[in-house]
This record gives C-alpha cells, structure tokens and sequence, in this order.
C-alpha cells in the first residue's frame, strides 16, 4: 500500500501577478527596505561591541576565529533579521540572541561549511518560536485578529512608504519573508528554499500568495 499523502497548501499553484504588478510591488519594497542594507554605523557598530563584548564574557579562552567569523556576518544577519521582524529594534534584540545561541552551541557547527546559513537557521528558528508563543498569547492560531492589528490609510496616487510597510506587517510571516528575500535580497528560488527549508514549489507559491495580498491592500 502507497503510504498516505499530504497536502502543504503552501505548495498549492497560486497564481501569479501579471509582471508589471510585480515590478511595481518590487520597487515598492525595496524603496521600503532601502536603508535594510546601511543601518547607521554608529548603531550597527555599538551592536557588534555589545556582542563582542557578550561572547568574550563566556568563556576564557574563546575560539577566537569562530568569533570573529560570527561577528563578520552581523550587517548580513541583521538586514535578513528585519526582514523577518520588520522591526529594526527588535531585528537587533534577535540578533544577539542569535549569536549568543550560537556561540553556546559552536560544537554542533560543520567547520568548512556555511556559517551565515546555520547562523540564519538559528535566527529563523528564534523567530518563528516567539511568534508561535504570541499568537498562543492573544488566542489568535489564524493570525485573524494580528492582522487587524494593523489598519491601511486610504490609498491616494503614489504608495506611500508606511502602507507598504502596514501591509507588509499583516502577511502571513512566511509568505513576507519568502517574498522579501526574493525582492529585497535578491535570493533566487531555490537559495530561498535552502534558506526556508521547503520545496521550490513552496516558495514560488508563498511569493506570488504574498504578491497577491499585497495587491489587494495597496491597491
């Protein structure tokens, strides 16, 4: 007997936006995410001392190359951290919980293989539990009553940033992430599917899903 067969509605065919919607909600996203890739230096360099700072403190003899290596993929680690949160405030606090975790659990690193994706994996992972713990808090499993969190100003001519950035915050977190890292990051399919840990399928589909939303929102 063939074993039973699941669906992943993710994977379901969406369809997908006729391509000058796209391109439009493209330049739209990354006019949002702009600044993602240069935060302040003054910010962004305070960060990485507090983090040094932090690593050094837990053992006296530290691995110096996997510190420095770790610290290294901060600015990366930190524009994929606001894609994820589309916080920056908070993209910082998921950061150097993500390096701490990692340093803690360096022993379980491949040495030679890739450091910025096991890095992302932790950082995902940090996100996605906290998230899951917040839609238990309010009773909100659909994400419904998030969603509504949020409300859009009505549209008028040109995008204006901050809808972007509302409508952004009522998708559904996988859906805006697999998106981002497609328009923002510049990640083809198949590097977002590493990234994700799913099908290609399943990312094409929770991009042109996300796409769609957005559409409808933005108008």
């Amino acid at each position: 007997m063939p074993p039973p067969t699941t669906t992943d509605p993710d994977s379901a065919e969406a369809p997908a936006l006729p391509a000058g919607i796209q391109a439009h909600l493209g330049a739209a996203l990354r006019a949002a995410y702009d600044d993602v890739a240069a935060p302040p230096c003054d910010r962004l360099e305070a960060l990485v001392a507090r983090l040094a700072a932090a690593l050094a403190g837990l053992d006296a003899a530290p691995a110096e190359a996997f510190r420095r290596d770790m610290l290294a993929e901060v600015p990366r680690l930190r524009r994929r951290a606001v894609t994820l949160c589309n916080d920056r405030t908070r993209a910082d606090d998921l950061v150097q919980e993500t390096l701490l975790k990692a340093w803690a659990a360096q022993d379980r690193f491949t040495p030679g293989t890739q450091l910025g994706a096991w890095l992302y994996t932790i950082l995902r992972n940090s996100f996605y539990s906290e998230h899951q713990k917040r839609v238990r808090e309010v009773g909100d499993p659909d994400g419904v009553f998030a969603g509504r969190l949020v409300s859009l100003p009505a549209q008028h001519g040109n995008l204006d940033l901050r809808d972007v950035q509302s409508a952004l915050d009522r998708l559904v977190p996988d859906q805006r992430e697999a998106l981002l890292l497609s328009a923002v990051h510049d990640l083809s399919y198949e590097d977002i599917a590493v990234a994700m840990e799913c099908r290609v399928g399943t990312v094409k589909s929770r991009i042109n899903r996300a796409r769609a939303r957005l559409a409808e929102m933005l108008g």
